[in-house]
């Protein structure tokens, strides 16, 4: 195979609000951490284990408005992007790389307090919570639906 892929898809918690930095061309960028976790059961003391993992989310024009429009510390948000390394020099002049996610696409799962909501309610609850599910934006369409008959 001749081709490269840089592709990473992310599903996890907005650390901080979003921040924003406007250009003299009309152009903006936003800049959010993003917290994935994993959980696990250690085989040696049986305890829960979790590890989380920080992202740095780089989303560009329109899409960063929207997101600081609309996400909050907290929010549940699936990101799609591209890893990007970039070098700079610190105060003192050394070199650092810093690697960030550019965002080209995002959908927002649930907000903070919805996330809260279902963690209470799964708390309270003896029963198994379910997992949760995105809300779909459908299109409107003004023909009928047709139903198949095929199990597919």
């Amino acid at each position: 195979m001749s081709g490269t892929l840089n592709k990473v898809m992310l599903i996890g918690h907005l650390g901080d609000e979003v921040k924003m930095h406007y250009f003299e061309g009309g152009g903006c960028v936003g800049r959010f951490p993003l917290a994935t976790n994993e959980t696990y059961v250690s085989k040696q003391t049986n305890e829960r284990v979790t590890n989380t993992e920080w992202h740095n989310i780089v989303v560009r024009n329109k899409g960063a408005e929207i997101c600081e429009k609309y996400l909050s510390k907290g929010d549940k948000v699936y990101i799609e992007g591209r890893l990007k390394t970039r070098k700079w020099q610190d105060d003192s002049g050394n070199e650092r790389y810093s690697t960030e996610i550019q965002c080209t696409d995002f959908t927002f799962l649930t907000t903070k307090k919805e996330s809260e909501a279902q963690q209470t309610a799964a708390s309270n609850t003896p029963s198994a919570s379910q997992p949760e599910k995105p809300v779909e934006n459908k299109p409107v369409s003004s023909e009928p639906i047709e139903d198949d008959d095929l199990p597919f």
